[in-house]
Formats: structure tokens, C-alpha cells, sequence
């Protein structure tokens, strides 16, 4: 089988506006921390430990605990997969971010790749605020292009056979993605499962249980 991959690319993003202009964002952001520093009205540490506690931590473990369900609940796993919204909402996220939501799961024969090819629309109710990475043009490009060099370049290199599909999130409908189950793990509870879940995995750059990649190391790989 050869590669193959699924690109939507009916965005109707509303008044969601399309920035592609980071390095210009960044300056503007980073002038006006450097203000509100010099005025004593913000701590730039403090800053950077909630940018870290999103990044890092709430938002990712809240999509661990969903896969975790999913993986050990098969009336979830079917919920999940009719009603994303309402499955994920029933755990207690939802909000700005993650008000549509679709779950796409991962199997022998197929893997999902999320991507946000015109800005960086993504689920921020289960897995925090984006990676550098995913805002990059350079992901944002290549994972509808070349989605298996891609992830051969994330350190994950996927069998020929195995078809890769790629979803084009939008400001109406983000994706989840639910990675397969890690062999050995028959009888753990959730909380156990959740522990083989990273950030990268439900966006489709890693599987569960390989170790996670930095946003710093993977925007320098995609360069």
C-alpha cells in the first residue's frame, strides 16, 4: 500500500483571522512584556511557569485522561467516536478552543496526523496551547505535503503499509487524535494508562509510550 493521506481544505474560519506573520507577532509580544516588565507590572517567570503549566501539563493531561478512558471504556470509546464533543465535555472540558470536537483513532493500518494548514486552530480544552512547532509554515505545509518525512523527522518512522491521514483542523471543527493502545498494558486503570499518553501523540507526531519531543527540537527539525 502506498502513502496515502485525507486533506480537508474547506476552512471556513469566520472571523477566526489568519496570521502567518510569527516572527512580526513575537516581536510585538515580546515589546510589550519588556514594558509591562520595566513597570514592575508582570513577572516574566511567573509568565513563563503558566505558558509552561498549558503547555506542558493541564491541557495535555486532560487529553491523556480522555484516551485513557477510550482505551478502557468501550462505551466511551464508542461515544467518543459518534459525539466527541459531548464524550469529552462528559469528563469536564470543554470551552474557547474545543467547543467541535472529533476524535480520530489510530489502528493497525491507519495512522492520523492533525494539522492547521492556514493558522494554528487546535483543541485547547484537552491539550493546552500549542507547541511552537505546530504554528511553524514549515509544518504547516509539509505534514499535507509529505506527511511521513514529517514524522520520520519527529524520530517516528511508520511502516510502508500503513496509510497516514492527514486532518486539517479549523475554527469549527478540531481533532483528537487517540493513539493505539501500548502492548503490555492489559488490567491498569486510567490513571496508569494516561501515564503512556503525551502531547505529541494526540496530535499524531509520536505513538504512546515513546518519549515525548520538545517543542524546541521539533520546530528545529522542521526548519
Amino acid at each position: 500500500m502506498h502513502d496515502d493521506h485525507d486533506h480537508h481544505h474547506n476552512h471556513d474560519h469566520g472571523d477566526h483571522h489568519h496570521d502567518n506573520h510569527y516572527s512580526d507577532m513575537q516581536a510585538r509580544v515580546k515589546a510589550l512584556e519588556t514594558l509591562l516588565t520595566e513597570k514592575g507590572l508582570i513577572d516574566p517567570a511567573a509568565i513563563d511557569a503558566i505558558v509552561e503549566t498549558y503547555e506542558t501539563k493541564v491541557g495535555p493531561r486532560n487529553g491523556a485522561h480522555v484516551v485513557a478512558k477510550a482505551w478502557s471504556d468501550a462505551d466511551f470509546a464508542d461515544w467518543l467516536k459518534r459525539d466527541a464533543t459531548a464524550a469529552i465535555a462528559s469528563l469536564g472540558y470543554t470551552g474557547r478552543q474545543g467547543e467541535h470536537m472529533r476524535a480520530v483513532f489510530n489502528t493497525a493500518e491507519t495512522h492520523n496526523l492533525i494539522v492547521c494548514t492556514l493558522c494554528s486552530c487546535y483543541p485547547w480544552s484537552v491539550l493546552g496551547l500549542p507547541p511552537v512547532w505546530y504554528k511553524a509554515p514549515a509544518y504547516r505545509s509539509r505534514a499535507v505535503i509529505d506527511p511521513r518525512g514529517v514524522l520520520a523527522e519527529f524520530g517516528l518512522t511508520l511502516p510502508k503499509d500503513k496509510t497516514i491521514r492527514v486532518w486539517d483542523s479549523t475554527a469549527e471543527l478540531r481533532y483528537l487524535v487517540i493513539p493505539e493502545r501500548p502492548d503490555g498494558t492489559d488490567g491498569m486503570d486510567e490513571a496508569a494508562l494516561a501515564g503512556f499518553v503525551s502531547r505529541d501523540a494526540m496530535i499524531g507526531t509520536a505513538v504512546a509510550g515513546s518519549s515525548k519531543i520538545s517543542a524546541a527540537g521539533s520546530s528545529e527539525a522542521l526548519a
